[in-house]
């Protein structure tokens, strides 16, 4: 595959900034707390090829991921019902506008007393934060559907359900896609959130857990594969 100008540039970016996280590190900090970026790396390595590792990685991909689901399962039908329906857009607007500036971190005491700290309360944190963006860019991308679109459906004999198979969805899918691809990110962060806050397996707890006990490299080797996790992630989207 041939690089592009501008993707050699991102990359040499990359290697710029861990030459100078490495340097810093070396030659000016000398802090135990600022690890070289050359000892993470090996230390990354070195997680990577245990089994405790590679078991916290695939314990926060799956509740990363399976609360993800959850919002996009339960919020694109709600959105695309609020977006036809102007009585269930204006009753539910408000409370939808009142719940979504909340802190989702802000939630996690309550979770805590009506679901334990279990998974299903890790869950439940991951979906309310997740499910806005998904939720209001449905509506969004609904209600913003061209007019015409549906007199000519309409002039046309279609059914309701053919309106929405072959018109609302389609028309509206960018704007979905776009407050799922929102979401991936705001999941991903309550995933470790929690993960740091309530404990129990995960790359959250790892890192907590490495910075309690002065492990600095494996800390910031944590922290490393939390960034390759979105990365990868939001790669295979956009290519989806």
């Amino acid at each position: 595959m041939k690089l592009s100008f501008s993707k050699i540039l991102g990359i040499v970016t990359i290697l710029v900034i861990l030459g100078i996280w490495e340097f810093y590190a070396r030659v000016i900090s000398h802090s135990i707390f600022f690890t070289p970026v050359s000892i993470v790396l090996v230390e990354f390595v070195r997680q990577v090829s245990t089994m405790s590792f590679l078991s916290d990685v695939g314990a926060t991909i799956g509740k990363f991921l399976s609360g993800f689901m959850i919002s996009a399962l339960v919020m694109i039908p709600a959105g695309i019902l609020m977006g036809r329906n102007q009585l269930l857009f204006n009753i539910f607007e408000p409370v939808i506008e009142f719940l979504r500036p909340l802190p989702s971190a802000a939630i996690i005491p309550i979770a805590i007393l009506f679901l334990g700290i279990d998974t299903n309360m890790k869950l439940f944190v991951i979906f309310f934060g997740s499910s806005w963006p998904i939720l209001v860019n449905t509506i969004d991308g609904v209600r913003s559907i061209e007019p015409l679109y549906i007199q000519t459906a309409l002039v046309f004999g279609l059914s309701k359900r053919r309106i929405l198979q072959e018109v609302v969805i389609p028309a509206s899918f960018p704007s979905i896609m776009t407050g799922m691809r929102i979401s991936l990110a705001i999941a991903l962060i309550l995933t470790i959130t929690v993960e740091m806050i309530v404990g129990g397996s995960g790359v959250g707890n790892f890192i907590l857990e490495a910075e309690r006990s002065f492990r600095f490299a494996e800390m910031y080797a944590g922290v490393l594969t939390i960034g390759l996790l979105g990365y990868i992630v939001n790669f295979f989207f956009v290519r989806l």
